[in-house]
């Protein structure tokens, strides 16, 4: 993927315009395009529907209910701001029980019921495997909230998006380098048995032995297990480096039980935030992470001097410099990746835009969208800058790791976007809408 300039140019008609849409800084950066000017009020004030696939229930509902939380938040800044094209967003939640046949029900309920003029929320790769299918065939634009590596492997299609989050592939690829670096050679990994799972089971390995590092054993733990040190004695006696990533209502005992096992004299840990989102540092048995590394999307605890806008956004969806509720220190938030939420709901508002007048406005927002390559750092986009591939419909942004001491979080060290790129594996463009 190669990053381009692209420059808004006097004269050129609508049709061109949608297509060279490029920078992407707001809703003002499509008020400027030739042939939008006037259209950014709509020729109705019905509300803008759009359809929230939420993790209520099921494994995923942590993360739903904060992806809820921050959800609402956005839509209040959007919606104060005067909506889309002057419409108001109105959200339609539906909890898919973290379930693929409900997903696929619910992505159904809102093409057919709700009359929705997109959807997104989705988190949990196998929701998302199961769901995407449904929308394409629908033609419903469906931007999902992930990281598995779905999206960008062209085994979806042309209606799915994942536009302001980035895939597992990008960040155990910018991720390798500094494992081996700086822990060990030889890795052990421990990850949930599905396809997020399997994304860095399959592209983590890939990454660490073009490195000249070693995978000694995978362990596959089905993703509603609620106890974990029967695993445990599968990790080799020379495993230098534990790489685990563990999502559910049970990360808190799956961390716990692993302090247990080892008593303080383990291998050295490296995890993804996953393990421990949701969860207080300070839960007593975790005094073991001091001096563990972990992968952050965001990062949880505010960092002196790093993500311009990122003390805005926390006043907006209510958290804390620790990445707690401000109104409950005790309920910690899924904080590197509910900001997924918040930047892909700006990023509809902004694709919505440029496609006001058109006659078809899925298509004209699935064009928009493809048309999009850099995104700024803003209070709309507060992760940090990025770069979208309309080909692979995959955005790709800075990664963090953290390190835990004095029970929080500091990032050590920051990617840059070019250290997250691989091959385009599809080109979603050439496809029929």
């Amino acid at each position: 993927m190669k990053k381009e300039n692209t420059q808004h140019l006097a004269g050129v008609s609508r049709r061109s315009a949608l297509k060279s849409i490029g920078a992407l800084g707001g809703a003002a950066a499509f008020s400027s395009i030739p042939g939008f000017t006037g259209m950014v009020h709509g020729q109705t004030d019905e509300p803008v529907r759009l359809g929230f696939q939420v993790h209520r229930t099921g494994i995923g509902a942590a993360y739903g209910r904060w992806y809820e939380r921050t959800t609402n938040a956005a839509v209040e800044r959007i919606n104060n701001m005067g909506g889309i094209n002057g419409r108001p967003i109105e959200i339609v939640g539906e909890d898919d029980g973290t379930d693929p046949k409900r997903g696929a029900e619910v992505v159904e309920k809102f093409a057919t019921q709700h009359n929705c003029d997109a959807a997104f929320g989705t988190l949990f790769s196998h929701v998302v495997i199961g769901s995407a299918p449904r929308a394409g065939e629908l033609k419903l634009p469906y931007l999902v909230v992930s990281e598995g590596h779905h999206v960008a492997s062209g085994i979806l299609n042309r209606y799915t998006l994942q536009p302001c989050i980035t895939d597992v592939k990008s960040q155990v690829q910018a991720m390798a380098p500094f494992v081996h670096d700086n822990l060990g050679k030889k890795v052990t990994m421990i990850y949930p048995d599905f396809a997020f799972g399997h994304d860095h089971r399959d592209y983590f390995s890939e990454a660490f032995a073009r490195r000249g590092g070693t995978i000694l054993e995978q362990i596959a733990i089905p993703p509603a297990e609620t106890a974990f040190t029967r695993y445990f004695p599968r990790i080799p006696r020379d495993t230098e480096i534990l790489y685990h990533v563990m999502v559910g209502p049970a990360v808190l005992t799956f961390v716990k039980e692993l302090g247990e096992f080892f008593g303080g004299s383990g291998p050295a840990l490296f995890g993804f935030i996953d393990s421990l989102e949701a969860v207080d540092m300070n839960s007593p048995g975790l005094e073991f992470l001091d001096g563990s590394y972990f992968w952050e999307g965001m990062p949880r605890y505010q960092q002196e001097g790093m993500l311009e806008f990122d003390a805005e956004y926390r006043a907006a969806v209510g958290v804390d410099a620790n990445g707690a509720s401000i109104s409950d220190s005790r309920d910690v938030s899924t904080y590197a990746h509910m900001f997924g939420c918040w930047e892909t709901l700006h990023f509809i508002r902004d694709v919505m835009t440029a496609a006001a007048g058109s006659g078809n406005m899925k298509q004209a927002m699935i064009e928009a969208a493809e048309g999009v390559t850099d995104i700024a750092e803003s209070i709309e986009h507060p992760q940090g800058a990025k770069l979208f591939n309309g080909k692979t419909h995959q955005v790709f942004g800075h990664q963090y790791i953290s390190k835990v001491e004095g029970n929080r979080l500091n990032v050590v060290h920051s990617t840059s976007i070019e250290d997250t790129f691989y091959p385009d594996e599809v080109d979603y463009t050439q496809q029929e809408l």
